[in-house]
């Protein structure tokens, strides 16, 4: 019996670790994550504006050109 309580402690340890291990690289990369999400808000915006100036003047050509 003493045997499996061994097992249990050293699977539980084990799991702690690994725990501990995974919270402490997941705060450490906090900082780099924002950077990359605000990296790729700029490039959605300016993807966004670039479209909208393209669709708008596609818009205006196809206006003139039925008149």
């Amino acid at each position: 019996m003493v045997t499996v309580w061994v097992v249990v402690g050293v699977v539980v340890a084990a799991a702690g670790v690994a725990f501990g291990t995974v919270l402490r690289r997941g705060r450490s990369g906090l900082g780099d994550d924002r950077a990359a999400g605000r990296d790729a808000r700029a490039r959605q915006q300016r993807y966004e504006a670039e479209r909208h100036g393209e669709q708008g003047s596609t818009w205006q050509r196809g206006r003139e050109s039925s008149g």
